[in-house]
């Protein structure tokens, strides 16, 4: 579901896809982050306020959430990352791709449509959190799923307010996206033997039990130059807890050759 503050915070501008929330227009690099199922661009605030002004964050916002609400969703990760590579910045400043969850997928397909010369150029940097570089589907094709079971998954994870699975008016509002999150992972196809330029850093939660340390290193074979593992205190939602340390991890990644 939608872990963002309740009202979301201030858009300093940034187009349809993307949002700005800190003026770092100064930054030598920036992080565009992609939400998880159910996700919104508010998601990032936090995050993005302890990386400014050094680092500029750019959050994604996916069609049918928030500000969005209005939009059918999408439910393919190809149409997603087809819509963020569209606006993605061209003015030369480097920048890096995070990704959680769902997130991790579409950045991953955002990075490889950037080999086109074309474009804005190639991510510095690829985080992968919380996702496998082949995805997990919950039993069953999660776009055969019906409601109940998406929220028993959802439950399953940990991390999301009891009340919400008590509230048919909150499911109401969050249940579209997350259904068509849900159909995207269902029906995407992970590339074969395919490997980025960029380094890859995963992290995960120590106990999540969805992404164990093995399957978070399949992302090592997603990439030609370095991979780093991160494993921090948490579930599948251990960025609630831990955005100083991811902030960190990102700030060193960024600043020791691979961005600024």
């Amino acid at each position: 579901m939608d872990r963002g503050t309740a009202q979301a915070p201030r858009n300093t501008g940034a187009g349809v896809w993307l949002r700005r929330y800190h003026d770092s227009a100064s930054a030598p690099v920036r992080l565009v982050c992609f939400p998880f199922a159910g996700g919104s661009a508010s998601y990032w605030f936090g995050l993005s306020g302890l990386l400014s002004p050094g680092i500029e964050v750019l959050a994604v916002q996916y069609p049918g959430r928030q500000d969005r609400h209005t939009e059918p969703c999408l439910e393919s990760v190809a149409e997603l990352a087809d819509g963020v590579v569209e606006q993605l910045p061209s003015d030369g400043v480097p920048f890096a791709l995070f990704g959680h969850s769902l997130g991790a997928i579409v950045a991953f397909e955002v990075a490889r449509r950037l080999r086109d010369p074309a474009g804005p150029g190639m991510p510095v940097h690829l985080f992968a959190s919380g996702g496998l570089a082949r995805p997990y589907r919950p039993a069953g094709r999660s776009g055969e799923l019906g409601d109940a079971d998406i929220l028993a998954h959802l439950r399953a994870m940990g991390g999301t307010d009891e009340r919400f699975f008590s509230s048919p008016e909150l499911q109401e509002l969050i249940l579209p996206a997350l259904r068509a999150d849900y159909r995207a992972v269902a029906s995407y196809e992970a590339p074969g033997p395919e490997r980025l330029d960029c380094p890859i850093t995963a992290l995960i939660g120590d106990t999540d039990e969805r992404t164990s340390p093995e399957q978070a290193g399949t992302w090592r074979e997603r990439t030609a130059a370095a991979f780093d593992l991160r494993v921090l205190p948490g579930g599948h939602f251990y960025l609630d807890d831990c955005q100083e340390q991811v902030a960190a991890v990102v700030t060193a990644a960024l600043t020791a050759g691979s961005g600024a």
